[in-house]
């Protein structure tokens, strides 16, 4: 699909391209598909921020909502216009969500409580600037990997310590999304030759979209449950329209 055309916002300049046939439907839009499908994971994240905010979690988990409502944004205009500039603006937002998630799943733990934001922070500035001039490829790939991988471990600490079944449920589909996700995506990248001789393109890297916003908003409703039991707030699992949130009941002295 690489391929230079003209259009409203210039050659395409990006350094990878999903398997999506460049502005289809608008000279405004370049992957149509790949664009409108971060719309979910900002409803999701608008839902999750309500939420937060309405019954007064810690500001941790209204800024994480905001991260993915960023990274949603970004990539929308990355998809949008297949500039480089707009590729920095999804994939250094990934990086920082990451950095955020990792704060959150270590810090109930950490001795030197000031240290560690400030050194994600840090790392994170440190990240944006040398990718906005290095344009990291495969090295971002493995190093935004490696960041997953250290959230891994943590996260099943958190599982296997959680009783509640709700809860619980709410860790699984946080693994059925990224698995469903992960295999749209592989197949968009790995098959795309194949792909386009069907009649319908799947736009499996659309889909990936989809459900890693799920992915994301099981997370975030995962680890706020997580986090109100460790404060003693009587947290419980409940659905609105079938979508889960948390309900929580804190102490008069808090």
């Amino acid at each position: 699909m690489a391929e230079s055309i003209s259009s409203f916002w210039g050659p395409v300049t990006s350094t990878k391209e999903c398997c999506e046939t460049n502005y289809a439907y608008s000279s405004y839009i370049a992957e149509f598909y790949n664009t409108i499908s971060n719309i979910p994971t900002i409803l999701l994240a608008l839902i999750g921020l309500i939420n937060a905010l309405r019954q007064r979690f810690e500001k941790r988990f209204s800024v994480l909502h905001v991260s993915n409502m960023t990274l949603a944004i970004g990539s929308m205009l990355y998809h949008a216009t297949l500039q480089r500039v707009q590729q920095q603006s999804d994939e250094t937002p990934m990086v920082w969500e990451v950095l955020l998630y990792m704060y959150i799943l270590y810090s109930p733990d950490w001795h030197y409580r000031s240290t560690m934001p400030i050194f994600l922070f840090v790392y994170g500035a440190l990240f944006a600037a040398a990718h906005s001039v290095f344009h990291f490829g495969i090295g971002f790939k493995v190093h935004y990997i490696i960041l997953i991988l250290l959230c891994i471990p943590r996260m099943y600490k958190y599982y296997i310590y959680t009783q509640d079944a709700s809860a619980k449920r709410l860790a699984k589909l946080f693994i059925v999304t990224f698995v469903f996700g992960s295999l749209f995506g592989f197949c968009d990248r790995v098959f795309c030759k194949e792909i386009s001789s069907w009649p319908i393109n799947p736009q499996g890297h659309a889909l990936w979209h989809v459900f890693m916003g799920f992915n994301s908003y099981f997370a975030n409703t995962f680890l706020m449950f997580c986090r109100a039991q460790q404060r003693g707030w009587s947290p419980k699992v409940l659905h609105l329209m079938g979508v889960p949130y948390v309900k929580i009941e804190k102490p008069k002295s808090q």
